[in-house]
């Protein structure tokens, strides 16, 4: 079952450049709502909460609840813009879901166990994570925060493919129904092989290097004779 967050937004009735640099003085940040059969609207956030909401993963994978004076519109974020250098949200987009209609969404892969694995015990085994997030399509209902994979069976020469995520009710991943090739490795464990440069040996070296010595003494009396 998907869990929702709560946001506090208030109506913005300037647009525009200018508008948009003196929300951001005042600490908010300028954002849109769009999608269903509404008009957009545009809206404002205070910064503070934006910014605290950003650091933590359910923000950009999960269902919001955006709180407009009470009027509570579910949303998903669908774009978030930061300042190049600064600690700074600029512009925040949300679209409206209908809770009816399908949503795809990219969600978080959680590992789990990996350290009590054979692998994870096994001295010389690298455990490759090919990919930390996955696109999924469900109804808003059943959205996941994230999928957790199970790794404590995980042994030397296992590759997990997409088709072994076990999926929660009601989930599944688009890609597969693509056709095999888009079966992608999710973790991959493989042994670490240490390349060794070869070293030539002691009597290698002195026999190659004899030859050399012997004509340095030849080409010196050869030019003594001019």
């Amino acid at each position: 079952m998907a869990i929702t967050h709560n946001i506090n937004v208030e109506k913005r009735n300037d647009e525009g450049k200018g508008a948009s640099r003196r929300l951001r003085r005042a600490g908010y940040v300028p954002a849109i709502v769009y999608g269903g059969e509404l008009k957009p609207v545009s809206i404002q956030i205070q910064h503070k909460d934006v910014w605290h909401a950003s650091q933590n993963e359910w923000f950009y994978s999960s269902i919001l609840d955006l709180n407009l004076g009470g009027d509570v519109q579910k949303v998903l974020l669908r774009d978030l813009q930061r300042h190049p250098f600064k600690q700074l949200v600029m512009h925040l987009d949300f679209q409206r879901i209908n809770e009816n209609e399908a949503i795809r969404l990219r969600v978080p892969l959680h590992f789990l166990n990996q350290e009590v694995s054979p692998a994870g015990k096994t001295s010389g085994v690298i455990i490759m994570r090919e990919l930390t997030e996955v696109e999924v399509a469900c109804l808003p209902k059943d959205l996941p925060e994230f999928i957790a994979i199970d790794l404590s069976e995980l042994k030397l020469g296992d590759i997990l493919h997409l088709s072994d995520i076990k999926l929660p009710a009601g989930v599944e991943i688009p890609a597969l129904r693509l056709g095999k090739e888009y079966d992608s490795a999710v973790v991959v464990v493989r042994e670490v092989r240490e390349e060794v440069e070869p070293v030539a040996a002691e009597g290698d070296a002195a026999a190659a290097a004899a030859p050399a010595a012997a004509a340095a003494p030849a080409a010196a009396k050869k030019d003594d004779k001019k």
